[in-house]
């Protein structure tokens, strides 16, 4: 399983951000539509991705709810018929939520840079530093950290709820 040092956060200022991203960046902006359905999972998240085109990935991950850079441990499948597993996946463990968002994504080197839309929620931006399987989970967060502030993302913006608590916590 792949890993990574993530965190996620509210923003206030999209445009001082999106100014920031355009400096620092080495590739993107790349707008992706995705859809995502989450499943009844007792060891973690099940999350069934459809894009745009009609292709999905099927990712599974564990991840401690923690506001700051945070390791998480994920693996990802690709989903040719996003629907028809959809259906299946939901009959076998029951769907427990659905996520729709607009993602930009930058690369600042190997570290994925989201600034997400999300549907009922806002705008957000997570920021994911993949570590290799022998490397320190410290190094991905001293990079993670770094990024944090040269684009200008403060500590009391952090959150540790995924978009999917977020949403239920809304609901009555």
């Amino acid at each position: 399983m792949a890993r990574s040092v993530e965190i996620k956060a509210r923003i206030d200022d999209l445009e001082l951000l999106r100014e920031r991203l355009a400096k620092l960046a080495t590739a993107g902006p790349a707008l992706i539509s995705q859809d995502d359905t989450y499943f009844q999972c007792d060891n973690g998240r099940l999350t069934l991705r459809q894009f745009s085109d009609g292709n999905g990935e099927l990712i599974f991950y564990q991840r401690n709810a923690k506001a700051g850079p945070d390791e998480s441990i994920f693996s990802k499948s690709p989903a040719p018929q996003p629907d028809s597993l959809r259906t299946l996946l939901s009959h076998a463990y029951g769907q427990i939520g659905r996520i729709k968002k607009m993602r930009t994504l930058f690369f600042i080197e190997s570290t994925r840079v989201h600034v997400d839309w999300v549907q009922n929620l806002g705008n957000f931006i997570e920021i994911q530093t993949e570590i290799g399987d022998d490397e320190p989970s410290s190094n991905g967060e001293m990079i993670t950290e770094m990024l944090m502030e040269k684009l200008g993302v403060s500590l009391d913006s952090l959150l540790h709820e995924s978009y999917l608590d977020m949403i239920s916590q809304k609901s009555p």
